[in-house]
């Protein structure tokens, strides 16, 4: 009898933590009306996410951000009206915390220098898979800094060719916290991970990516890790 009640007790904790789980709340803006239509459905057919709205345009951005409350906002750059990289720096400027994950089909440099400089925290290609898609952004969520395969070298490729002099180089008085944690960002690590390796909590890393954020005067994860490995900073 009492393995029966332990067990129905089990299964009741699972329950009320499976209820308690929040799913990842995705804000799209996507012009395409079949391709926003598509991952508007694959979003929401996935467990753990949900896409609360979906939008041809930026009109009136700062309204659905606030109406819709996102974790993370998927942003298309090519839009009618306001482009996406625009959206970008509006969003940045409200909500300096909220998680933009880019999605085009451009592969050039300077859409994903700008989508960077923007303040973007990833970039992945429409041709990116349904699952890699998914993985990215909870990515993001999870702090990291998600790119299509061969984005980060040429990003990084980028960055390293407009390198300043090396009488710029600027001591950005990272204490050696900060700079063990950055080393594990270049070496694409989540928040969780860091925390994991260093024996620190969640809360705790963040506290130290803000100091980071303002130290390295960076807007987005990835411009952080360009601008580390750019200027030599580790």
């Amino acid at each position: 009898m009492g393995n029966k009640k332990s067990s129905v007790y089990a299964e009741f904790c699972v329950e009320i933590k499976n209820m308690n789980e929040k799913n990842i709340r995705v804000l799209l803006f996507e012009d395409n009306k079949h391709y926003r239509e598509s991952l508007f459905y694959i979003i929401n057919g996935t467990p753990g996410y949900e896409c609360v709205a979906a939008f041809p345009d930026c009109n009136d951005l700062m309204f659905r951000i606030k109406q819709n409350k996102p974790d993370v906002i998927l942003m298309d750059i090519e839009m009618p009206g306001i482009t996406g990289i625009e959206a970008v720096k509006k969003i940045k400027a409200e909500y300096p915390d909220m998680q933009v994950l880019m999605q085009t089909v451009f592969n050039d440099d300077d859409h994903i220098f700008d989508a960077i400089c923007a303040g973007a925290s990833g970039y992945i290609l429409k041709t990116t898979s349904p699952s890699e898609m998914l993985g990215a952004i909870k990515d993001v969520h999870n702090g990291g800094s998600p790119m299509s395969s061969g984005v980060a070298r040429r990003v990084l490729n980028k960055f390293q060719k407009i390198s300043p002099k090396k009488e710029d180089k600027t001591d950005y008085q990272l204490t050696p916290r900060e700079k063990d944690i950055l080393a594990l960002l270049v070496e694409g690590k989540s928040y969780k991970m860091i925390g994991a390796d260093l024996g620190i909590g969640f809360e705790t890393v963040r506290t130290h990516m803000k100091n980071i954020y303002s130290k390295l005067h960076v807007e987005s994860l990835t411009e952080m890790v360009a601008k580390a490995v750019r200027e030599k900073i580790l």
